[in-house]
């Protein structure tokens, strides 16, 4: 009975987003409701765990995720992406511009939220496939796989951020093998798929309609001329990333080398991610004040702006999550699929990726199935780090017509649907299957590698 309820919550989640156009964040509201009651939980009960439940995932993911936010547009605004991307396709050249372009999103990828990335990389990704003559399905599915690889599994982004929290986990050592993860799933399904994609059009003779190009070069170039403005270096950007960052991992890394006492406590103080992206925060604004055409708190405020909605999606994503494991139908899933004895990290995978595929986000999809596994994680032996890794894996393919990110990736690339599902769509679920097989090699050696015993 409870996974008859389950089965028909997700498909009114659906109704709500694709049929009546709902937001997500009302659409999540309403299902978590919904569920509750027809459970027969008591009222004051599904009331309570909604609000319980959205209020814990903000509180343990708002301050950092606005704060990544503040850090990506310090980046941005001042010109630094620009030069790290533009850097990175000068070293490579032409030849291997598909390892730049993926290299590039990669990086950008982590402070600045997927559709600016696609709006800032598109014209040049243009430019180079009317020089080179490279596929730009090849160019769509290197850019949009890196972007969500990193969205998908690497901190400060809400989704992995959510997950890790709902896990349990230390959020130092999630980030140290979720993005070694995620960069193998870049290089798999962005640089190898993407390079399969090119080789095909290449030999069908495939062109790509570059003629508005002319006008968007002119005026682009104008723009750059009248702002006259220096930008940031490629390394000074790069510094404002790796700050918070370093930080991170040495608080979650240290206990495993060093005893109690005044020092170890300075370095979990510096190291928590609230402190450690505050640190970030205002080493960015600081460095990066020379080359902003704007206040810094013109920015931060624009970049609170952007967070808002994220946010609220979270929260109602992990509302949701909480009525699934109050009701008891997360037990109940896990349960049933227990019965076919699939292994916890391909339960994991399996689970994210169809409520991905079917609502088309990323962030509930990933903050669901975390609710739904979170307790099967912990008693199934395999460290709770990897089936986090493997949920967030589920999340990133089989990108649909009913994902936002699906059309960006189609409007701003020039390219039509057939082209955007053999780029993204498919690259995607390489990426993740990729990723899928790497932390079940990672999970042989868990007793040895540390932090995931």
């Amino acid at each position: 009975m409870l996974m008859l309820i389950f089965l028909i919550s997700i498909a009114v989640l659906l109704f709500c987003i694709i049929k009546l156009k709902l937001n997500a964040f009302v659409a999540l509201l309403v299902t978590a409701f919904g569920t509750g009651i027809v459970c027969q939980m008591p009222l004051a009960e599904v009331a309570d765990v909604v609000t319980n439940k959205f209020g814990s995932t903000l509180g343990s993911i708002g301050i950092v995720t606005g704060l990544g936010v503040m850090l990506g547009m310090f980046m941005y605004e001042s010109g630094g992406i620009d030069n790290i991307a533009n850097g990175i396709l000068k070293k490579l050249g032409d030849n291997r511009s598909q390892y730049a372009v993926a290299f590039s999103g990669f990086i950008t990828g982590i402070p600045v939220f997927g559709d600016v990335v696609y709006i800032m990389f598109a014209p040049m990704l243009r430019v180079l496939s009317r020089r080179t003559g490279y596929s730009m399905a090849g160019y769509a599915c290197a850019i949009s796989v890196a972007t969500t690889c990193t969205f998908a599994l690497v901190l400060p982004t809400a989704p992995p951020l959510a997950v890790s929290e709902t896990m349990g986990i230390s959020v130092g050592i999630f980030f140290f093998y979720a993005l070694i993860s995620a960069f193998v799933g870049m290089f798999v399904g962005g640089i190898v798929y993407g390079g399969i994609l090119n080789k095909i059009d290449q030999k069908k003779g495939r062109r790509w309609d570059f003629s508005d190009m002319d006008a968007e070069i002119a005026a682009a170039a104008e723009a750059t001329a009248s702002n006259g403005r220096n930008k940031m270096s490629a390394g000074m950007a790069f510094s404002i990333l790796l700050v918070p960052i370093v930080l991170i991992l040495l608080g979650s890394f240290a206990p495993l080398f060093l005893g109690e006492g005044p020092v170890m406590d300075v370095i979990a103080f510096l190291g928590s991610k609230n402190v450690a992206m505050t640190i970030g925060v205002l080493y960015g604004a600081v460095i990066s004040r020379p080359y902003l055409p704007r206040s810094i708190t013109d920015i931060m405020s624009s970049g609170a702006d952007q967070v808002g909605l994220v946010l609220l999606i979270t929260g109602a994503g992990g509302a949701y999550g909480g009525i699934l494991q109050a009701s008891g139908i997360a037990d109940t899933i896990t349960g049933f699929f227990g019965g076919f004895n699939i292994p916890i990290l391909v339960l994991c995978f399996v689970i994210s990726q169809v409520l991905r595929c079917a609502q088309g986000s990323t962030t509930v999809a990933l903050t669901t199935t975390s609710a739904i596994m979170a307790s099967a994680a912990m008693t199934s032996g395999v460290s709770p780090v990897l089936c986090a890794i493997a949920i967030c894996a589920g999340g990133i393919g089989l990108s649909l017509p009913n994902d936002s990110g699906f059309w960006a990736i189609s409007r701003f690339f020039h390219i039509d649907v057939t082209d955007t599902i053999r780029g993204w769509t498919i690259g995607g679920f390489v990426a993740g299957v990729a990723i899928l097989i790497f932390v079940c090699i990672l999970s042989m050696f868990q007793g040895v590698l540390p932090g995931l015993m």
